[in-house]
């Protein structure tokens, strides 16, 4: 006994439509690391906020900026913070500098992102 037309066509637009899907996951994923670089990006920029802020607290108080800096950022930033200080009058004007991690081995185009924090100096 053979198929009605009617099951024979059911069957393979369920192939068609498992092709169609197949085709379109990589535009899924490459949207999701998108999305995880670009909440990458904002977060290293609120690391950098925040180093920067500390570091300035720090040398406002003769203490090491660098050390306030990395102490201030996620484990996972700490090695890519860098500050740099700068006094002048009564201020002491910090730097901070985040390298942007990239989600993509072997691939590191993000470069860095930079804050500045001015704290007046504590005598």
């Amino acid at each position: 006994m053979t198929e009605p037309p009617h099951h024979r066509l059911r069957n393979r637009d369920r192939g068609q439509v498992a092709v169609e899907y197949l085709g379109f996951v990589p535009i899924l994923l490459l949207i999701a690391l998108a999305g995880i670089q670009l909440g990458l990006i904002a977060f290293s920029a609120q690391q950098a906020g925040t180093a920067a802020r500390a570091g300035a607290r720090a040398a406002s108080l003769d203490r090491s900026a660098q050390q306030g800096c990395q102490a201030a950022v996620s484990a996972a930033l700490s090695g890519r913070t860098s500050c740099a200080e700068g006094r002048g009058g009564d201020t002491v004007t910090v730097t901070a500098t985040v390298d942007i991690p990239s989600i993509i081995p072997l691939w590191d185009p993000m470069g860095s992102v930079s804050k500045i924090a001015t704290m007046p100096l504590d005598h």
